[in-house]
């Protein structure tokens, strides 16, 4: 699911006095920009959903050997982009958590480039998915 920013396209409230008007352009545009998005990030974040918390373990030197002899099919690899890596640990972890993320990977997340914005965004997509499938299970 992805977010749209519609207040570019409205421009700003037409019968709100002048100095909150000032604020509004001011700070929404940028708070606003610090919590969305790319579809790159959320695709990374959908996949991360299949994804096993074994994945985020380092590999040990038996695992890659095997690995490069026998290419076993569906293994997840580490992201070769920093970003998009520190992006699906924080993902894995909150599909298979929820909200509880050690803090350090918070930390490495920040330290990528994202906001605690996008951090926010990203956990509260990720709550709804989780509700959405609970749901779906108790349907069946």
């Amino acid at each position: 699911m992805a977010y749209m920013n519609f207040t570019e396209l409205q421009g700003a409230p037409v019968a709100a006095p002048a100095d909150s008007v000032a604020t509004v352009a001011e700070v929404a545009p940028e708070s606003l920009a610090t919590k969305n998005l790319s579809a790159l990030e959320w695709s990374v974040v959908a996949i991360a959903q299949k994804d096993r918390l074994s994945s985020l373990a380092t590999p040990g030197r038996m695992s890659l050997a095997l690995g490069s002899i026998f290419r076993v099919p569906g293994s997840s690899a580490r992201l070769a982009d920093p970003k998009l890596e520190a992006l699906r640990r924080v993902s894995v972890l909150a599909w298979h958590h929820g909200d509880a993320v050690p803090s350090d990977e918070i930390h490495a997340f920040h330290q990528a480039g994202f906001t605690h914005g996008q951090y926010e965004t990203l956990l509260d997509s990720i709550s709804r998915g989780r509700s959405a499938l609970n749901q779906g299970r108790r349907t069946r």
